[in-house]
Order: structure tokens, then sequence, then C-alpha cells
């Protein structure tokens, strides 16, 4: 068996940065032009050759979104932006129209190129097709079952790559062709600005009743009708690596850093774990429940395995357990001091886990806060602000402070 490599999104240089420090073999990430993901912080030409840099620094790949579906006006400056893209290294690029597939063979021709999910590849001969047109890698459409994929690879040669998604947000079009965000709000879905409104909570009003508002019901769960769940597939490594997906893609280049630290890290561990030793490979909980604590909705399977219920009616908000709350800067081994950067309000005398790229999470408690000025304070409420505190375990740079919602 091949190992899978983990593939992690990066909203912007930091979330890169903390996905390669946290165990992804490769990101992908949005740069300043033709991607879907319009309202990310996404990345500057200066930002994006940094980011290149440091992965290969690392030896992890950068994968460059250009997913969107152009009109005219969006191919202006196309043929310099990919040109841009080779040069500064870029490892391959997302795409979906055959207009820009058809202009990056032209003018950068070893520039790898994989299939975005937006164009819904469901089958073996169009994953045929696609890669005699020069693409080496197909990023599988939401909406297949590990049956299906398993004869996707079996009828596909070898040299053809398959990319699935394992984690995160579902969408409930086609894998993400919707006109719903266009219709309602103006914001075209299919260009990088989606407003989301399959999260909104529909009634119905007929036009002779105006102000009688009835609700829509899918059934007793609630009237949540186009919301869908989150994707988890944690339990299910072996099932994935066994079907012949080269690349596991976990979704949420607008998540925090946070969550794409917690969420790469489970899959690193959960995946090295059985391919270390397939045999006598056992699932572990607290990978499961490490997830738990990041922002998300409920967690299913979606299409891997038949599941009829694609969606969920209850609510269309996160379930949030846990936040971040710090960034350890340094650590003086000496006098137990550690330099903080708040990133939520913390509290003198709080006890937070401690989140870093190996080993288990550990609890510590901050004592002894002080501002800069060396001043005692009893919280920490201000934006990004330095603080101080005794902390009686070492830390090391970059690691996390997270902190129960419950507490």
């Amino acid at each position: 068996m091949n190992k899978p490599e983990i593939l992690a999104p990066a909203g912007n240089l930091e979330k890169l940065k903390t996905a390669i420090k946290f165990g992804a073999d490769a990101v992908y990430l949005g740069g300043s032009k033709l991607n879907l993901r319009a309202f990310a912080d996404n990345f500057t030409e200066e930002q994006l050759a940094e980011g290149v840099m440091y992965a290969h620094k690392y030896g992890k790949k950068v994968y460059v979104t250009i997913n969107v579906f152009p009109h005219n006006s969006d191919l202006v400056g196309l043929e310099e932006y990919l040109k841009h893209l080779y040069e500064i290294g870029v490892d391959a690029i997302i795409v979906s129209d055959p207009g820009i597939i058809m202009t990056a063979r032209e003018v950068v021709p070893d520039l790898e190129l994989h299939l975005s999910t937006q164009a819904n590849n469901v089958n073996w001969k169009s994953a045929v097709f696609w890669h005699k047109q020069g693409v080496k890698r197909i990023v599988l459409a939401r909406e297949l079952s590990l049956k299906e994929i398993k004869e996707i690879r079996n009828k596909i040669p070898e040299t053809c790559e398959l990319e699935a998604f394992v984690h995160g947000s579902m969408c409930m079009s086609y894998s993400g062709r919707c006109v719903l965000s266009n219709y309602m709000t103006g914001r075209d879905s299919n260009r990088g600005q989606c407003a989301q409104p399959c999260r909104y909570k529909y009634y119905l009003m007929e036009e002779k009743r105006p102000g009688q508002y009835f609700p829509v019901f899918e059934d007793d769960k609630g009237t949540y009708i186009l919301n869908s769940k989150d994707l988890c597939m944690i339990e299910y490594i072996p099932e994935l690596v066994e079907a012949g997906i080269t690349s596991l893609k976990i979704e949420g280049r607008m998540k925090s850093s946070y969550y794409v630290a917690t969420i790469v890290k489970s899959y690193r561990q959960a995946l090295d774990s059985y391919m270390d030793n397939p045999k006598e490979y056992k699932f572990q909980k607290k990978w499961l429940e490490n997830l738990m604590k990041v922002s998300h909705r409920i967690y299913y399977t979606g299409f891997y395995f038949g599941d009829p219920n694609k969606q969920i009616y209850e609510t269309s908000s996160y379930i949030r357990n846990y936040d971040i709350v710090g960034i350890v800067k340094k650590y003086d081994k000496e006098t137990n001091i550690a330099t903080i950067e708040q990133r939520n309000k913390i509290l003198n005398g709080d006890e937070v886990e401690v989140l870093r790229p190996e080993g288990d999470n550990f609890k510590v408690k901050l004592n002894n806060m002080k501002n800069e000025k060396g001043e005692p304070i009893d919280s920490a409420p201000v934006a990004q602000m330095i603080f101080k505190s005794e902390i009686n375990k070492e830390l090391n740079k970059d690691d996390m402070l997270i902190k129960s919602k419950n507490k």
C-alpha cells in the first residue's frame, strides 16, 4: 500500500506554517486570482512566494487553487498569473475549467494539474479523459462511495492520482456547483463569493396570506432542510488507504489556525499509526475527541458508506467546545515564565490545554499573570496582547493554549 499524503487548507501564511508544523504533507491555498474563497485572507504574490519557500524547506508541497468557473473578464491576466506561479515553484494548480486547463498546458506545460472537485468527476472514464488532457490528479467529487472509488482506482492508469475529501464542511449542491447564493444575494459561489444561504432557516408564505409564515418540515428534527453536516472519516483510515486514495484532503481555508492544527494532527497520528503496523492498528478515541473540540457541525461519513441521511435539520449553528486562548512566544526554564500572545480572553488561574505537533495534549495552569510592563493582571482581554505567566511545565515556542468553553 502506498501511504497517502495529508493535504491541509491554508487560508493565510500563518495557517500554512501551522499545517506544516503539525504534520501536513502538502497545503492548498488561494492566490490573488481565480479561487473559490474570495473572502478568505488568501495570499499576496509576496506571501505566496514566502509560503512556497517555507514548505519546500521542510520537503512539503503547495497547491494553488484556480478553480472558479471564469467569465470572459476573469481570464484577463491569466497567462501572466500562471507563469508567476510556475516561476516561484508552486507544485501544482487545482483547476476545473477547460479553458484554464488549455491555457496552462500552453504557457506552463510543466506545471502539474489537479482537477478540482468542482468538475464533479464521479466515474473512471471521466478520470481517464482528464488524465489524457494532462491532468495528473483527480480531486474526486464528494458524492462517491468507497466502493465506487475502488472501482475508479482499478480502471485508471497508475499514473493518475486520486484525491478525496475526508474532513470538513459539506455542500448541499453537487460538489459545490450551486447558484442559490447568486440568486438570493448576487454573490456567485462559482466565482468564490458564496454567502452560504443553504445554512438559513426557511419558511413558506402563501401569496394571499402575507405575513403568515409556515415552517418547512423535512421531518420532526427541524427545518434546516438545506444544511449539511460536517464530514469526518478519522475512524476509517484503513478503508481510505485500501481504496487507493493518493491524498486525504481536509476542508477549511476559512477556518482558524487552531482548527488546522488539531485536524491535521489527529489525521497525521491516525494515518501514521495505521501505516506503521496495519495488522495491529487500533483506532484511538483521543483522535476523535480532539476533533470534537474544534468548531464543527455534527459529524458524519458523507457518501462513503451510502448513508441516506445526507443532511442535518436541527440547527445551522456550529458546535464550539474549545477556544484557542494563546500562542506561546517563548518559555524561560529558569523562572518558569511563559511569554504568551493572547487569542481569546483568558483569566489568571485558568486551566488550559497545551496543543503541540507531537504527543498528547496536557493541562497547565496560568499563575501570576502580568502585562508587558510587569504589572499584575487578572485577565488578558485585549486582542493579541502580550502577557507573561508562571507555568510549572516546560512549554515550547508556538505551543497553542486552548480552553474548554464549559469551564
